[in-house]
């Protein structure tokens, strides 16, 4: 595996830090962000220096019960050639559900929801990361993610799933260390051992990233401080194999430059103080796998996931996405608690993110957007991406005969008026309602 170096997510806005920070080798951008013929300037120029560029996916759903979507594969795919990377990351987690497996409506949730650890799971898993790799330029590298509740009747612990999932597929390992801790708190589950059941050699490279406490759980947040526990979990991971790579996301609340500066000051003395340990742990090639793991080997095409893994996985994943977007009933065995914890962080997610790609509708609506964002958010679940979801949100509000001020009104309209466009030839129930607004609208 190619070293990489110490790295930092690259974000627009901290993109001219990001080109002035000393030592930094390498940046990750979120693949979905870029257009390969219109790259940033910014990356550009990091490039020209020789700072590798890799883009992270966020939308493919790997785990999900469907297969991965061709379109999704073949833009990803353009991306790593156009930044000439050496590998693509994604998550080992579901992104949307429902369709035509469970005759019921495509939900998506905005957000990266834990896959369950079972053996239909990593069936399917393995299925869909084999199909990504054959579609792919380059390897492909998965993340763990962090989880706000638990699936029930779970079979295997992340360590051994991650470690069958890399026997079984070849796939690289982006080991998110702030996950774990995430994990740990949320859920209860040890690091460390985590980290002793992990085929470490198949480590691509390592994120750190900070977070919050707040409504009981964990929130792996991306907008605060890297915690001492993740630079702790950092530090053992270094003391067990040496990482190719180690970078520090940042999504929110962006610091000065100075403060990333330290932030990375402090990962690069984690990791320091992980390599000058004593070795007591197996490192590289020698790594030993867990009891409970198979021995590892040349990674072997997995067969093709029956169908009825897929069909079994299917539902399960649309009744939790369900009840988390649309205030269906709890699937039975989950945490009431944790779920509803989660469908409000879901809800908040869903106004940031479209506060962030239509900044006229907070700046229209004022102290108002939030609390109508969230109200709508509760009984119109996300269909599409985040850019309908702003159109169907201020389409909505305008047919419900708000807001009461008529000023506010007008503007709130001319902007739906003037980006909803022309509306293409179709009986998608989405298309539908966007021509009947449309038509209701241009009348008032």
């Amino acid at each position: 595996m190619e070293r990489l170096g110490t790295g930092i997510g690259w974000r627009p806005e901290i993109a001219d830090a990001v080109e002035h920070l000393p030592g930094i080798d390498w940046v990750e951008a979120v693949a979905e962000n870029l257009c390969p013929g219109h790259l940033p300037e910014s990356l550009l120029r990091l490039r020209e220096r020789g700072v590798t560029v890799i883009p992270h996916g966020v939308s493919l759903g790997l785990g999900g019960a469907d297969r991965p979507d061709a379109d999704r594969l073949t833009a990803l795919a353009e991306r790593a050639e156009a930044l000439g990377s050496p590998l693509v990351t994604e998550h080992i987690a579901f992104v949307r559900a429902g369709g035509p497996m469970t005759a019921s409506p495509l939900l998506e949730a905005g957000h990266l929801l834990p896959v369950p650890r079972t053996r239909d799971a990593l069936d399917v898993l393995c299925e869909n990361i084999r199909i990504a790799q054959d579609a792919l330029p380059v390897p492909l590298a998965v993340e763990n993610i962090a989880a706000l509740l638990a699936w029930p009747g779970e079979e295997m612990t992340e360590g051994q799933f991650l470690y069958e999932l890399a026997d079984r597929t070849g796939v690289r390992l982006l080991i998110d260390v702030a996950n774990l801790h995430t994990n740990h708190v949320n859920r209860g589950e040890d690091p460390a051992k985590a980290l002793a059941e992990l085929p470490v050699e198949a480590i691509a490279y390592v994120h750190v990233a900070g977070g919050v406490h707040r409504d009981g759980v964990w929130h792996d947040s991306h907008a605060h401080p890297v915690p001492a526990p993740v630079l702790d979990i950092l530090t053992d991971l270094a003391s067990r194999v040496s990482p190719p790579g180690v970078l520090l996301e940042r999504d929110d609340n962006f610091p000065e430059a100075a403060e990333l500066e330290r932030e990375l000051t402090s990962i690069r003395g984690a990791l320091d103080k992980g390599r000058g340990r004593e070795r007591t742990h197996v490192t590289d090639t020698t790594t030993a796998p867990p009891a409970s793991a198979p021995q590892a080997s040349a990674p072997t095409a997995p067969a093709p996931a029956p169908a009825p893994a897929r069909q079994r996985l299917a539902p399960a994943q649309a009744a939790l996405l369900s009840a988390l977007v649309a205030g269906t009933p709890v699937p039975e065995g989950f945490d009431r608690v944790r779920l509803g914890v989660q469908a409000r962080a879901l809800g908040a997610k869903r106004a940031d993110v479209v506060a962030k790609v239509a900044p006229e509708l907070p700046e229209i609506l004022g102290a108002a957007y939030r609390p109508a964002f969230l109200a709508y958010a509760h009984t119109h679940p996300m269909t599409g991406g985040y850019r309908r979801d702003a159109l169907d949100f201020a389409g909505q509000l305008l047919l419900s005969g708000g807001p009461e001020n008529a000023e506010v009104r007008r503007e709130l309209r001319a902007w739906w008026l003037e980006r909803s466009g022309p509306v293409p030839r179709s009986t998608r129930p989405a298309v539908r309602l966007a021509r009947a607004t449309r038509r209701v609208l241009l009348r008032r």
